[in-house]
């Protein structure tokens, strides 16, 4: 028997990566994917009129984005299934500087769910794209036999209008750019996961899901020059960090004790033996921006809603190409790898 594809191809980490690298991107290869970013952006003639009419800063390119969400428990600590699908499409939208036209939602539904758990869903979904300023605007539904499905599995795709003069993309990362997150990180997985397994924490902790469209557009009013963005979901921050920095040719350093991390996740981090950088979120975004542009930024950040945690946790470098490094509090420098196997399953 050959080789079979693991629970762990899903997880965000370096075997997704390979899987993307080795299976889907040589049949599949075109000049939009290669670019390795969020959502595709492409002009609104057409991909027959792509190369014709370029990829310059103009008026009329579109963003498309889709995403699967399989997550369980369906219900959890600051969210749902039905408002992580709405949320998920419009900030991977959101990471092009894209804002959202429109959404499909494809719902695969196993025999025997119960009608309410999907009236609560659905609502939860309608809720959400209101508070996002967008529509589902098409969808489809299809059922499967019991015992070949968990309740409710969500396809979602999204299209948006990227505006004139914003340009964004790993492509675009240069040395000397500055690295921002918009809050605490981790808060999404350990959420689920204190919800999947009964853990409970001094605290109370919620899962950071939200849509960012609004944050971002607050993001390029203040920095209009910001580089690139990215939600750290699945591998977390360490994995968007190394996404970036391998597409993108440069090295990023971080300081480890900048990044805001929620205290109940790292208690439940140190108790799991997870490290909260590869922890997933939903509700934050990365944000690479020149220096000159950081400290309106950063305060832009923290003037909305969504991101008063924001911080600066490092910078780029044109040292140590597509590797990610970290200052530990002691004074060191550590690699931030991208993660290898399956840390925490079913999340989003």
């Amino acid at each position: 028997m050959g080789e079979v594809v693991r629970m762990a191809h899903g997880a965000g980490g370096r075997l997704m990566a390979d899987l993307i690298r080795d299976v889907f991107a040589p049949p599949l290869d075109n000049e939009i994917l290669r670019r390795w970013a969020d959502a595709a952006v492409f002009q609104a003639v057409g991909l027959a009129g792509l190369e014709a009419e370029g990829q310059g800063k103009g008026v009329g390119r579109l963003a498309m984005s889709t995403d699967a969400f399989v997550v369980q428990p369906l219900f959890f600590p600051g969210g749902d299934i039905g408002m992580l699908a709405v949320n998920g499409t419009v900030n991977d939208l959101a990471m092009m500087g894209a804002q959202p036209l429109g959404l499909s939602a494809a719902f695969i539904l196993e025999e025997g769910l119960e009608l309410s758990v999907l009236d609560r869903v659905v609502e939860s979904m309608a809720a959400a794209a209101r508070a996002a300023g967008v529509r589902v605007v098409a969808g489809d539904t299809k059922v499967v036999e019991r015992g070949h499905g968990d309740g409710v599995y969500v396809t979602t795709a999204g299209v948006g209008i990227v505006g004139a003069g914003v340009e964004i993309g790993p492509n675009e990362v240069r040395p000397g750019d500055v690295v921002l997150v918009s809050g605490t990180v981790g808060d999404h997985g350990i959420a689920v996961l204190s919800e999947r397994e009964g853990l409970a924490f001094q605290s109370e902790l919620e899962s950071d899901c939200a849509a960012l469209n609004g944050l971002v557009q607050a993001l390029l009013e203040a920095a209009p020059r910001t580089h690139c963005m990215r939600d750290p979901t699945r591998g977390g921050l360490a994995a968007a960090l190394n996404e970036i920095a391998q597409a993108a040719g440069v090295g990023v350093e971080i300081d480890e004790a900048a990044v805001p991390i929620h205290p109940a996740v790292s208690a439940a981090c140190e108790m799991l033996g997870l490290d909260p950088l590869s922890v997933a979120s939903e509700g934050r975004l990365v944000g690479f921006v020149p220096e000159g542009e950081a400290e309106a930024a950063l305060a832009a950040l923290k003037s909305h809603d969504l991101g008063q945690g924001a911080a600066r946790i490092g910078a780029v470098t044109d040292e140590h190409q597509g590797r990610v490094l970290a200052r530990t509090p002691i004074g060191g420098r550590k690699i931030v790898d991208m993660p290898l196997g399956e840390l925490l399953p079913r999340i989003c």
